[in-house]
């Protein structure tokens, strides 16, 4: 792993797919970098989250992260006046053309906003049907199956391990944390290893602590850890539309600092028995609204 940053790419919207994902093929291939794409690939309801303007902690993200300008003035109609338009149904070629392009692809959800508002109380029965839903969709654009997953949010829990354990996923990215794990259930070793995020998102870091547009780059290469697990996320709403420029200049200082970029499956090492145990937890998360999943690695 020796100076290497994984780059995870999530894909939460009709409009990150349609108008950031091109830009970020783009950019990539200007770098001569490849990551791993989490699809979002049902129906962007994303407009109903605006109930969650009455919580502080929501509220103030959205304004300390200009979320109109990230997201788009339409965000406000997906999915409350009228159902939300497909995203793998619409815009399937965009998913190809990037996997044509040599990203790994993987499945981030069916419906983002579902997964988020709703994950608590999801039965095991619905888990399977929003993963299966999201498998066959991606699947039917790819012409095959996908082989990693990551859940919105970071929002994950013992029976969405379960669940993912019936689909053919090498591994998957469900939470946050510092060390690649066989995650475990009760006794259980699951067969397929998490790759946790290790750095903050743009949303979570900006605003905070004196990080502002202007000194967002210096803060997140201050973070990169040499011959350690370094994941990064970022999002085709932000680094795909206004933060081009700024995650522009980020791949080019921490190339010239020896840091190459690769999808996530080339950081699994190759004898997945060398891996530590451990479980997911639903922690509070510094940046973010609610609880989010995060590692507890066995001693």
């Amino acid at each position: 792993m020796t100076r290497k940053i994984g780059l995870r790419i999530d894909v939460d919207t009709f409009r990150g797919t349609r108008h950031g994902v091109p830009v970020l093929c783009e950019l990539f291939a200007k770098h001569h970098i490849s990551g791993t794409f989490y699809f979002s690939v049902g129906p962007d309801n994303m407009g109903r989250h605006l109930w969650r303007l009455l919580k502080p902690a929501f509220l103030w993200k959205m304004l300390r992260t200009n979320a109109a300008g990230l997201y788009g003035p339409e965000i406000i109609l997906m999915g409350t006046c009228w159902p939300g338009p497909g995203i793998g149904k619409h815009l399937g070629s965009i998913i190809r053309e990037a996997d044509a392009a040599g990203h790994e692809m993987g499945l981030h959800c069916w419906d983002h906003h579902q997964w988020q508002a709703r994950i608590d109380r999801m039965s095991d029965e619905q888990l399977y049907r929003a993963l299966k839903k999201g498998v066959d969709m991606l699947g039917e654009i790819l012409g095959r199956a996908p082989e990693t997953s990551a859940v919105p949010g970071w929002k994950c829990r013992n029976a969405v391990l379960e669940q993912k354990a019936r689909f053919p996923f090498r591994y998957n990215s469900d939470c946050r944390g510092d060390a690649m794990f066989v995650p475990k259930v009760g006794d259980r070793e699951m067969n397929q290893p998490q790759l946790p995020v290790t750095m903050p998102t743009y949303d979570e870091a900006l605003g905070r602590d004196g990080v502002t547009n202007d000194n967002y780059n210096d803060h997140m290469l201050k973070l990169l850890r040499p011959d350690a697990l370094n994941i990064l996320t970022i999002h085709a709403e932000a680094e795909g539309n206004i933060c081009r420029n700024m995650f522009d200049e980020y791949v080019r200082r921490a190339q010239d600092l020896g840091y190459e970029f690769v999808p996530l499956r080339e950081l699994l090492p190759a004898d997945l028995t060398t891996l530590p145990r451990g479980r997911i937890v639903n922690r509070d998360f510094p940046g973010r609204e609610g609880w989010i999943s995060c590692i507890e690695l066995e001693p």
